[in-house]
């Protein structure tokens, strides 16, 4: 696979978390010499938030794991990457149960504490007995580093995905870990996308579900690639405990500040660096809407325009097609005026009030369109509502890529 060319320079350094052990296998399931499965275990009083696709094909792992978040507690999640066990029927469900019981024995726990997570072509039939011989490994030597652990779940990504930040809960240090993997069938609806974040902060079942949400709104729901939602995509917050801060249980108690902050910044570095992955990528665009009425009608006009073929492919051309913006945010329904719109490209003003500005050149804008980077502003009207969403340009890699997804 060849390495994106938007991709960083190295994996970031992650600090083990307390109370969070990780371990990797490689069953030879679909991938030959790499790891395809990753274990996550969690000390006991672990508290867990998980938020997932809204797809009405989600998968088994997916229907299995929501109900285990909502109960608030888990003692592991087990992944596994190269089939996703989805649209599987029956056979699906029971290949989920397959794991669960086959772990549970091996970590002593209770079957309906262990999450699952599944990656990988749809439709095909999972056989957990080709698993479960590894499962004895992943236990015993539970000493991954986060970078293994990135690794092990790739499908068609090309680098591995981390994010690390520390932050203070009461004047209490910790610390917040999280990898991901993505890089086509990207436009999460949740709340093929996963999503693991591990933190040592002693936080609440409930008030870390409000927490993930409420940064997973403006990371993983606030990117694509191709429009299309995955069966699959789920997000996991553990919080170990173990750095012993003053457990906050009110959801708008200020002290949870740094926390949220931090916790967003790994969840969009996360995000971002999936969109840097996209099939065939070799272009990050950065939309920014602003005067709508609303962030949700922001936002709808920003993934109009971040999911159009033709605003992607003229990016991917690196031609300054602004025309394409224009039809983007019209096909969006939303009743805008053409004289609210204004539009700049790379920073340079291209349309003010419906109407190309007077002494446009497109020169500085051609020049901007060559680079990797892609910055588009787009204004709607006087609102207060505003969003920012991320995308890549759509390119023959892309065919390519899917075209052979499954030879």
């Amino acid at each position: 696979m060849t390495l994106s060319p938007l991709a960083p320079d190295s994996f970031p350094d992650l600090p083990p978390i307390a109370g969070i052990k990780l371990g990797t296998a490689a069953s030879g399931m679909r991938y030959q010499g790499r790891d395809d499965l990753l274990l996550i275990s969690l000390a006991p009083e672990s508290s867990v938030a998980g938020v997932f696709t809204l797809s009405d094909t989600a998968a088994a792992p997916v229907d299995w794991s929501r109900k285990i978040a909502e109960t608030g507690t888990a003692a592991a999640i087990i992944t596994n990457a190269g089939n996703a066990n989805a649209f599987t029927g029956s056979r699906g469900d029971d290949a989920v149960h397959k794991m669960v019981n086959h772990l549970a024995s091996h970590l002593d726990c209770d079957a309906g504490a262990i999450m699952v997570a599944s990656t990988g072509v749809i439709g095909e039939p999972l056989d957990a007995a080709k698993l479960v011989p590894y499962f004895d490994r992943l236990v015993t030597q539970s000493n991954a580093s986060w970078q293994n652990a990135a690794n092990a779940i790739l499908t068609t990504d090309t680098f591995a995905k981390g994010a690390h930040a520390k932050c203070m809960i009461d004047g209490v240090s910790v610390d917040i870990c999280g990898i991901a993997k993505g890089s086509g069938m990207i436009a999460p609806n949740m709340a093929t996308m996963l999503g693991y974040i591990g933190t040592d902060a002693a936080v609440p079942a409930d008030v870390l579900a409000d927490c993930l949400r409420a940064a997973n709104d403006d990371s993983f729901n606030a990117i694509t690639v191709d429009s299309d939602t995955s069966t699959n995509d789920s997000v996991f917050l553990m919080a170990s405990g173990m750095a012993g801060n003053r457990l906050i249980a009110d959801a708008n108690d200020p002290a949870l500040a740094d926390f949220r902050a931090a916790l967003a910044a790994v969840m969009r570095d996360l995000a971002i660096q999936i969109v840097r992955d996209g099939e065939g990528a070799t272009k990050l665009v950065t939309i920014d809407i602003a005067g709508a009425k609303t962030n949700a009608i922001a936002r709808q006009i920003g993934l109009a325009i971040a999911n159009s073929p033709l605003v992607k492919t003229a990016i991917a051309g690196e031609d300054a097609n602004w025309g394409r913006i224009v039809m983007a945010i019209g096909k969006s329904g939303i009743g805008i005026p053409s004289d609210a719109i204004s539009i700049d490209i790379g920073g340079y003003a291209v349309a003010r009030e419906g109407m190309r500005i007077a002494d446009y050149d497109e020169t500085p804008i051609a020049a901007h369109m060559t680079g990797q980077m892609i910055d588009l502003a787009v204004t709607i009207g006087t609102g207060d509502g505003t969003a920012r969403v991320w995308t890549c340009d759509l390119t023959h890699g892309y065919i390519s890529i899917n075209a052979d997804y499954r030879s």
